[in-house]
């Protein structure tokens, strides 16, 4: 069984140097001075800190969403703070398993970059492909998978600038306060009983998909009773454990 706790990958880069690279662009440096008095406002609207000492991104396909969860400690819940509106999303319900199927992974992953010279305004890496894809997929499962401005996608979750603007500086806010790796959680729709019927139904008989969003259920259903993530365990074939 292999584990992976979020929350203790490095990113590999001088805190210091991290800082100044980030804060000399002009695009992330106007996001933070543009921003951070509305995140502000919404931490404190929730009797959360500012600024954040732990986030976690949760996003739905099928409502085209992203929720924003916060806590100012490491035992407590999160509490949720807003939801964005994700502007368009590529491919079908379902993990995206090679190279080119344009198909937004489901899955448990986390911001593995930031990158303040994209072309698609600002970008925020996600560590696609994890072990769970690496070891299900084919053989290039492909890669590059973003949170990004702009509102085109092969694959990625396109917020339009405006709404990566917001993102990338609440991000990089928590990344400067010592969050090291956030957590970004991506499902194909709610993992309710009734979302799970849905998919069911929509999974024409795929066993396969319906296997793995079952693995997927686990850990939605454990933060929806508790408000806390769950670690992030594989099995030797890369099903997720929980």
């Amino acid at each position: 069984m292999t584990l992976l706790l979020c929350g203790v990958h490095a990113q590999g880069t001088d805190d210091d140097a991290f800082r100044q690279e980030q804060l000399s662009s002009e695009r992330v440096s106007r996001a933070v001075k543009q921003y951070e008095d509305t995140l502000r406002r919404k931490f404190h609207d929730k009797n959360l800190k500012w600024p954040p000492a732990d986030i976690y991104l949760r996003a739905f396909k099928l409502p085209n969403e992203m929720e924003v969860w916060a806590r100012d400690k490491y035992t407590e819940p999160y509490r949720h703070v807003y939801t964005y509106r994700i502007c368009a999303i590529s491919g079908k319900l379902g993990p995206k398993r090679k190279q080119g199927d344009r198909q937004v992974p489901e899955g448990f992953y986390f911001i593995d970059d930031f990158n303040p010279r994209s072309e698609f305004h600002l970008s925020l890496l996600l560590n696609y492909p994890n072990y769970c894809d690496l070891t299900q997929g084919e053989k290039n499962p492909g890669g590059d998978i973003y949170i990004h401005g702009g509102c085109l996608t092969i694959g990625c979750l396109p917020m339009e600038d405006e709404g990566i603007r917001e993102i990338y500086a609440l991000c990089l806010s928590s990344r400067l306060n010592g969050e090291e790796s956030i957590p970004v959680h991506i499902y194909p729709t709610r993992m309710s009983k009734a979302g799970m019927a849905y998919l069911f139904r929509e999974s024409g008989g795929d066993a396969s998909h319906y296997r793995f969003w079952n693995t997927l259920r686990h850990g939605y259903e454990y933060f929806e009773t508790h408000h806390k993530l769950l670690p992030v365990m594989y099995s030797d074939d890369g099903t997720y454990v929980n």
